[in-house]
């Protein structure tokens, strides 16, 4: 039984790195669409987000067949529980990438403005939160986890630089308000993918450690 029951715990570590790779996908295509005003690219990523949903749908049904099929250990039933948070913010940040490939098509009808460099920067950072994120749990590396946590603070420094940098532009141009509003809202976007990485990070200490500190409270 317990060979049977191993087997399905790395299924379900399958699974949630493909959904993290999925999501990832979805972030970096988001982006993409964002820097080239590519309104296809944009639909793609919203498209996309079904495949997410499916694969959150997989892996909550694996976990309950374990948690109603074996009877586990108190480490085994932090992990499962860890993974069905994990997947809730997963599953949110892939409709946060819906969210940015959305404004994009709007910012595609005036194609000519170049959003700030800072958000280019904010999306790597983002997807380097949820692949750690996701690694850490796989490996039970608490330390990686905890670095999770910590680098948020890059994310929150360079939305804060983006805010600035808009408002500037708001100032000059008024011609240009409402799609910098829009960049706005994207980068706020992002700043919840971050904020998401890290509730999964704290998710991880959890089942390590059996201890959850919640720092984050999103909708």
């Amino acid at each position: 039984m317990r060979n049977r029951f191993d087997k399905e715990l790395i299924k379900m570590h399958e699974d949630l790195i493909s959904m993290a790779a999925l999501v990832e996908t979805a972030i970096s295509r988001a982006v993409e669409a964002l820097k080239k005003y590519d309104a296809d690219l944009a639909r793609i990523t919203m498209a996309g987000d079904k495949e997410v949903d499916q694969k959150e749908r997989e892996i909550e049904s694996t976990c309950l067949k374990l948690l109603l099929q074996q009877q586990p250990v108190a480490r085994d039933l932090r992990e499962i529980s860890t993974a069905l948070k994990m997947i809730t913010d997963m599953e949110r940040i892939g409709d946060l990438a819906e969210d940015i490939a959305e404004v994009t098509l709007f910012l595609c009808e005036k194609p000519s403005y170049v959003a700030p460099e800072q958000l280019s920067y904010m999306a790597e950072a983002t997807i380097k939160m949820v692949r750690d994120s996701i690694d850490a749990f796989v490996a039970h590396d608490l330390a990686a986890a905890h670095a999770v946590i910590e680098y948020d603070d890059v994310v929150d420094k360079l939305f804060a630089d983006t805010r600035a940098v808009l408002v500037e532009r708001i100032h000059e141009s008024l011609e240009d308000a409402e799609q910098a509003m829009d960049i706005m809202m994207i980068a706020k976007y992002f700043e919840r993918i971050g904020d998401h990485a890290v509730n999964i990070s704290e998710w991880v200490e959890f089942s390590i450690t059996g201890t959850h500190k919640q720092t984050r409270v999103l909708g």
